[in-house]
């Protein structure tokens, strides 16, 4: 074939030079490569449900997410809660986000396998400041509400959102080392854990043992598929339903398969990083033919892990669309005077306040100081005592998970709008708090010829 005879490459649109293209689609695939994109969009979405329903159109928000849509099989429904077919929210909330738990499952695995959590000593400090992140904030709530109707709501302000979190990170720039933002996401994948642990064992109810059972045979047989070398994709997508659906007619919520699957995803790739290298070599044979082609995609695609792979498919679907879906379906309070003067003067939204905006700050601080302090850790370098108390700040922003755990704990409307007032509050405080103290925090130089201990010592003092 000549080279005249060559098929042209045609440019993607948004590549083009038309006026839409250098206006509209190249600035938004800048915009959903940013880290705080969907931090907005999840804003975007939670602005939306709270001016749609305080509107005067607020009634259709309400019949939006109360269809319902019925899937039948003859004469079975299999999909039914309190004996009527799921709603559009239900749908959302127990369906699109086993999504998003499953991507969390795969970034515990990718952490633990390969990440900052595969090694004890430097997970330790994060995982440390989780989880006073998490006692301190469920402590203050309990404190706040025991002995009335809203304790039932203790492990909301337990919750970081990452997406929020990592965009405000985002958004400061250059004023965030880049040590801090490691330690923040590492923090927040313990907190997910946590977070993750509180659902299954506490917000669990009326256990099935029979279809819990069936749901744990569906993870063996996963595990068994993937020991037998298994490749063939409609497979696991099939398991992974029936492990859905087993989980949560066992009682247990179905987003936790979700979470179990991801954790058995693969974390290392087939093949190994010398074979990916030779790959171009054996391409490049004067025998290249449509198999060696196929068996070169193959051997490519397999220096990648199946965990790596699944995240870059799906952490687009649930950043982009899922969480913003599961706020707007969620986030829709009506703002009466009625409705607010019951949240200033509840013990439920100012326990979810003072869990978010002062416990986790002071937990996570708290618990790193002990941590150096009782030499378990160390402080990265280039980090202060301050540094952390501003990403705890951050880490309060607990807006998404926080709002799906408000479901899980309360079935009255008026609990339910007064816990999502005070997530509201809190992740707005949280912001301004932790944006605050890290766009002050002083600059640092790191000096190469310090040790580590002294650095530390020195770190610590500087508050």
């Amino acid at each position: 074939m000549s080279q005249n005879s060559l098929p042209v490459r045609k440019e993607a649109w948004s590549g083009g030079d038309t006026r839409l293209a250098r206006t509209v689609a190249r600035p938004m695939v800048r915009f959903l490569a940013q880290e705080a994109a969907s931090g907005v969009l999840l804003l975007v979405a939670t602005a939306v449900a709270l001016i749609w329903v305080n509107s005067p159109w607020s009634e259709s928000y309400h019949q939006l997410w109360e269809t319902e849509l019925l899937i039948q099989i003859g004469d079975w429904v299999p999909l039914m809660h309190n004996g009527h077919p799921w709603t559009l929210e239900f749908w959302v909330n127990d369906a699109l986000m086993v999504l998003f738990f499953f991507v969390v499952g795969l970034e515990i695995k990718a952490e633990l396998v390969v990440g900052d959590l595969a090694s004890p000593r430097v997970a330790a400090l994060p995982a440390i400041a989780a989880l006073g992140g998490m006692i301190l904030p469920a402590g203050l709530f309990v404190l706040v509400n025991l002995g009335g109707e809203g304790i039932g709501g203790w492990g909301i302000p337990m919750a970081t959102d990452i997406a929020f979190a990592v965009g405000v990170l985002a958004l400061l720039g250059s004023r965030v080392p880049q040590k801090l933002k490691l330690f923040l996401l590492t923090l927040a994948i313990v907190d997910d854990i946590g977070a993750i642990a509180v659902i299954a064992i506490f917000y669990s109810e009326g256990l099935s043992f029979g279809w819990l059972g069936l749901a744990v045979g569906g993870l063996i047989l996963t595990v068994a598929m993937k020991r037998f070398r298994v490749w063939y994709i409609p497979m696991y997508v099939g398991v992974g339903i029936f492990v859905w659906y087993a989980t949560y007619r066992s009682g247990v919520h179905a987003t936790i398969a979700g979470v179990a699957l991801g954790l058995i995803a693969p974390a290392r790739p087939l093949l190994g990083p010398r074979l990916g290298e030779g790959i171009e070599d054996y391409m490049s044979g004067d025998t290249v033919d449509p198999l060696s082609v196929r068996e070169a995609n193959w051997k490519n695609k397999e220096t990648v892990s199946i965990c790596g792979r699944l995240l870059s498919i799906l952490s687009p679907w649930t950043g982009f669309l899922i969480i913003p879906l599961f706020a707007l379906a969620n986030a829709g309070v009506q703002l009466s005077s009625e409705a607010i003067k019951d949240a200033v003067s509840s013990p439920l939204t100012l326990g979810v306040v003072l869990g978010l905006v002062v416990g986790k700050p002071i937990g996570i601080t708290l618990f790193t100081y002990l941590a150096v302090r009782f030499r378990i850790a160390d402080l990265p370098v280039g980090i202060t005592l301050r540094h952390v108390l501003g990403a705890g700040g951050v880490a309060g922003i607990g807006f998404t998970v926080a709002l799906f755990i408000s479901g899980l704990a309360f079935d009255d409307p008026g609990f339910i709008d007064q816990s999502i007032i005070g997530i509201l509050v809190a992740s707005v405080a949280a912001t301004a708090v932790g944006a605050g103290v890290l766009f002050t925090a002083p600059d640092l130089v790191e000096d190469s010829e310090k040790s580590d201990s002294s650095k530390t010592s020195e770190q610590i003092g500087q508050h």
